[in-house]
């Protein structure tokens, strides 16, 4: 996605939101939604079937590299979403876009800033970006 797109969205975002202008609102609507990308995850999974958790215990060896533990460690997700389940997961991550960008518009942060400067951590931290 360009920054034109992602200030286009934010300024779309900023003009479309209405019923939802406090900040308690909107922080509430972030958790709402995150937690709607879950249970849609989950009814994937449970009542679609058409993917899967196969989890154990990810094993790490200490004697091998970062780069080579990496090729061992599982997402536990097996198997790609159907066409409908995929289409409320990705309604789902969109609507929960939309309201992390209305967040950003009410503290006056540019989402193309906020993404930029995760980029930039990411490249120096690399694999220890989330430790």
């Amino acid at each position: 996605m360009d920054t034109r797109n992602i200030d286009d969205f934010q300024t779309q975002v900023s003009e479309l939101l209405i019923r939802h202008r406090s900040v308690l609102d909107v922080m509430s609507k972030v958790q709402e939604t995150a937690s709607r990308i879950n249970r849609s995850l989950t009814k994937a999974i449970t009542e679609c079937g058409c993917v899967e958790v196969v989890a154990k215990k990810q094993t790490y060896d200490a004697s091998k590299n970062l780069e080579e533990n990496k090729n061992h460690l599982d997402t536990h997700f097996s198997g790609p979403l159907c066409e409908h389940c995929r289409d409320v997961v990705t309604a789902e991550l969109g609507k929960n876009l939309f309201y992390l960008t209305a967040l950003c518009n009410i503290t006056d942060i540019k989402l193309e800033d906020v993404i930029k400067q995760e980029k930039e951590r990411l490249n120096t931290l690399g694999v220890f970006n989330l430790t």
